[in-house]
């Protein structure tokens, strides 16, 4: 039934556990050190991602300044070529009348 063991053998257990023990606390002290690099992994992408948020703002707002400035020249050019046009146009007509003879 139940035998009794030695002091050698207890003492042998004792001294597996507490190998046990100090791999176990390693494994631990790893394990924390891993999730506070984790942890601050998160942290960075957080800033990261607002970050980027705030610069994809800012491109949308310098994209709408760009497209602003580029169709200023365009609309420049659309209007010097109407105030061409209505000249041309208005020398036709007024060559026209004068060979008509209305004044």
């Amino acid at each position: 039934m139940d035998s009794n063991i030695s002091r050698a053998e207890h003492d042998e257990f004792s001294r597996r556990i507490e190998e046990e023990n100090k791999r176990q606390d390693k494994c631990i002290l790893l394990l924390e050190e891993n999730t506070k690099r984790v942890e601050s992994l998160n942290t960075s992408i957080e800033k990261l991602a607002l970050n980027m948020e705030s610069m994809l703002k800012e491109q949308l707002t310098q994209g709408k300044r760009l497209e602003v400035l580029e169709n200023r020249d365009g609309e420049m050019w659309r209007k010097i070529t109407a105030y061409i046009t209505t000249t041309i146009v208005g020398i036709i007509i007024g060559l026209i009348f004068t060979q008509l003879g209305i004044s």
